[in-house]
């Protein structure tokens, strides 16, 4: 019975993989042949039933590109990007993509260590930077030992500044590995959809008009009340504006 019980879910996990690999193919062959809306629909129906990746939005946003779609194609690749910080094809399509909107926003400059940590922990994934901060603990580990037993001065100096300097990087790594992970849990950048959106003082029809944002444009969302988003744009704009005109990354 168990053997039988093995054999079907081994059986449906196969269907699976293959029913995946077959729309994935669809996708790709309708791409490749210029047929961008049936490979949008391929795409988001793996999405939506078989899972992400930072390779499957990147796909998903050069689509939606083709077709003419940027706020979408915009949305995928900073989906793509928040798996994968470091996917320069990802990056360099993503500007391609703002050439094609209305605003162009100046962003607001920021402290400097602050500009390098963002530079540097976007550098990796927050998986690869917590595989390099278990390697860095385990090398920690080793060269504490040999500083604690070996008899000759030379190797207890290379154990206990190489332990020091490892350790080091073992924090470091954490701090970026953690960062990354709340970023891409926070979720709290979003996209314009709508055409054209007046933003306002208060989170009312009746608040007072500040500035208009357009579709394609990056806001970043300070808090929400009811059917309303309190926005900060790039350059340190902040206003309100209703929640449906946007999407989350």
């Amino acid at each position: 019975m168990e053997k039988i019980f093995t054999t079907i879910i081994s059986l449906l996990f196969c269907s699976v993989i293959v029913a995946q690999s077959e729309l994935m193919q669809k996708a790709e062959k309708d791409y490749t042949s210029g047929d961008f809306k049936s490979a949008i629909t391929s795409y988001e129906e793996i999405t939506q039933n078989e899972g992400v990746s930072s390779s499957l939005y990147y796909n998903l946003g050069n689509a939606y590109f083709k077709n003419k779609q940027y706020p979408q194609a915009i949305l995928n690749y900073e989906r793509s990007l928040l798996l994968d910080p470091s996917n320069k094809d990802t990056k360099f399509n993503l500007k391609l993509a703002q050439l094609q909107t209305t605003d162009k926003i100046e962003t607001v400059d920021t402290f400097f260590l602050t500009q390098w940590f963002e530079n540097v922990r976007d550098f990796m994934s927050s998986n690869k930077w917590a595989y390099i901060a278990v390697a860095s603990f385990i090398v920690t580990i080793i060269l504490l030992f040999t500083y604690i037993f070996s008899r000759r001065i030379f190797v207890r100096k290379i154990g206990f500044f190489g332990g020091v300097l490892f350790l080091v990087i073992c924090i470091f790594c954490n701090v970026c590995s953690f960062s990354q992970k709340n970023k891409l849990e926070l979720r709290e950048n979003a996209i314009v959809f709508t055409p054209t959106v007046t933003v306002k003082g208060s989170p009312a029809d009746s608040g007072t008009e500040i500035f208009v944002i357009h579709e394609g444009t990056k806001v970043k969302i300070r808090n929400v009340l009811g059917n309303w988003s309190e926005i900060e744009l790039s350059d340190g704009k902040v206003g309100w504006l209703p929640s449906a005109d946007i999407v989350k990354i």
